[in-house]
Parts: structure tokens; C-alpha cells; sequence
């Protein structure tokens, strides 16, 4: 807990660039991050996301020290941020935290790999859907502020796109949407035109994380 520093996560900062070393671990609470994979021509799609279910930086403890990858705040918000050492210091102990974080490790790849089905052989309604259900679960509510072209950005699609697949979703009830601002309406039907890509993701990270419960002192009002 000493080692540990509140931080705001603003909208749109970037925590690490594709390729950085890292030196610091995040553990957001009332955030989300994007983890986005980037292209050599600057085109980027989102492998998964990471909330107050987990940490951004795995490649510090799995011992890469780099990624691919950027991580990106999607949704302001607060976390803690951890001093590389001080992690892999507790990791190096072999004691819970260790098999909590392989645990938490074993739920992301399961995310980017269900991610990464749902891209190529789901429709953009569906994969706005899955996108949906995994947001709302790190906010622990029925409304976010994201902006089409934003979520555009995130999934790897044209704006038209998710203009369209959102005003099908508004139409049928399920969500209601204005000015950047998406309420979930209809949860179970949004749950059943994900088809199974949020239901295999979510079961694994609730198998995985069940005893996982923030202590008192991380829910900061």
C-alpha cells in the first residue's frame, strides 16, 4: 500500500506507446483502458479492455518489459498506479498476489482471443454489442460516454458503421443514445445478440477472479 500513488486517468492519455518500456503498473477503479494494437501505417484496433477487474502492464511481471500494444484511458475515471519493481518484488514472493495475477493474466488472453473470433466472423451489431456488455461491466452501470467515432476507433471500423449498428440498437430498445451518451435499456437482449463472445468472457473472469474484491481503502469516493 505505501508504494501505491491515486492517480487521475484522463480521457484519451496514454499510459505506454506501442513498443515502450515499462516502468509502471496501473490498476484503474473507476476507469477503463483500452489496450489497442497498432499498425505500421498508425491504424489501431482494441484487443481488449481493463477495468476494475485488473492491472494494465502484464508485460512487467510475464517478463517482456515491452508490447505491441498502446494502452489508452477509453473512459476517465481514477486507478493506482505501482512502481514496476514494487510488482515484481511481490510477484518474485510466489505467494497469492502471483497467482492472482496469472489468474488475471489467464482471463485477458481468453478476452483477446474471444476479441479477436468476434472481429472476423461477427457483424459490427455484435461486436458493438460485446463491446458494450465489457464497458458497462468496468463501470459497474448502465451508461457510458463514448462518442461513435471513438468506439469507431476502438473495434477497427468505419464510423458509418457503428452509426448504423447503434441506431438498430436504439431502435429495437435495447440502448438509448444522444450526444455521446449510451444507457443500456434492455440488458438481456444485448447479452443475446452478443451471441457467445461476452458470455465465454465473462465466464472465465468470473471462474478465474470470483475471490477478487477491491478492499475498503481502493473504493475512493
Amino acid at each position: 500500500m505505501p508504494h501505491l500513488r491515486f492517480s487521475n486517468l484522463e480521457l484519451g492519455a496514454v499510459l505506454y506507446e506501442s513498443g515502450d518500456v515499462m516502468h509502471d503498473v496501473y490498476f484503474p477503479t473507476d476507469s477503463i483502458v483500452s489496450l489497442l494494437y497498432v499498425m505500421e501505417d498508425g491504424r489501431s484496433a482494441e484487443i481488449s479492455v481493463v477495468g476494475n477487474e485488473g492491472l494494465v502492464g502484464i508485460a512487467l511481471f510475464m517478463g517482456g518489459q515491452s508490447t505491441p500494444s498502446r494502452a489508452v484511458v477509453q473512459s476517465a475515471g481514477h486507478g493506482y498506479m505501482l512502481p514496476g519493481r514494487e510488482l515484481k518484488a511481490e510477484f518474485d514472493r510466489h505467494g497469492e498476489f502471483h497467482h492472482l495475477l496469472l489468474r488475471y493474466t489467464q482471463a485477458l488472453i481468453t478476452q483477446m482471443a474471444q476479441t479477436a473470433a468476434c472481429n472476423r466472423h461477427h457483424s459490427i451489431d455484435q461486436q458493438l454489442c460485446r463491446w458494450l456488455l465489457l464497458s458497462m461491466d468496468r463501470l459497474n452501470g448502465p451508461e457510458l460516454n463514448m462518442t461513435q467515432e471513438l468506439i469507431a476507433n476502438m473495434l477497427g471500423v468505419r464510423r458509418e458503421g457503428v452509426t448504423e449498428a447503434a441506431a438498430k440498437l436504439q431502435d429495437l430498445g435495447v440502448i438509448e443514445y444522444r450526444r455521446g451518451h449510451i444507457k443500456i435499456l434492455d440488458r438481456p437482449q444485448l447479452e443475446q445478440r452478443s451471441w457467445e463472445c461476452y458470455a465465454v468472457v465473462k465466464k472465465e473472469s468470473d471462474r478465474l477472479l470470483e475471490q477478487l474484491s477491491y478492499p475498503t481503502y481502493f473504493r475512493r469516493k
